[in-house]
């Protein structure tokens, strides 16, 4: 069990971080525009549901998606951990 919540090496940490790098240079997105991605999304989110923003996963990728003109097109991921939702949005979706 103890394998599924270790924490990341410092090495991890840095190639993750370097990665966000070449990402963000490919597609012409800084990383200071990413972190504000971030930010934006996490306010907007924070309106409806309470999440987890210290543990958030924004990336932008080339992978997957090909653009019409055969080359690879950029792809927003994001991985959110949400902590709850609060019940009177719940109603307000099930009327």
């Amino acid at each position: 069990m103890r394998h599924f919540f270790r924490r990341k090496s410092s090495c991890q940490i840095a190639k993750d971080r370097l990665k966000i790098l070449l990402i963000s240079d490919r597609v012409n997105c800084s990383p200071e525009v990413m972190e504000l991605i971030k930010t934006d999304i996490a306010k907007v989110l924070s309106k409806y549901m309470k999440i987890d923003s210290d543990n958030m996963d924004i990336q932008i990728n080339t992978k997957g998606s090909k653009s019409g003109r055969g080359g690879k097109m950029p792809v927003l991921y994001a991985n959110i951990p949400i902590m709850d939702v609060p019940a009177q949005q719940t109603e307000k979706n099930s009327e």
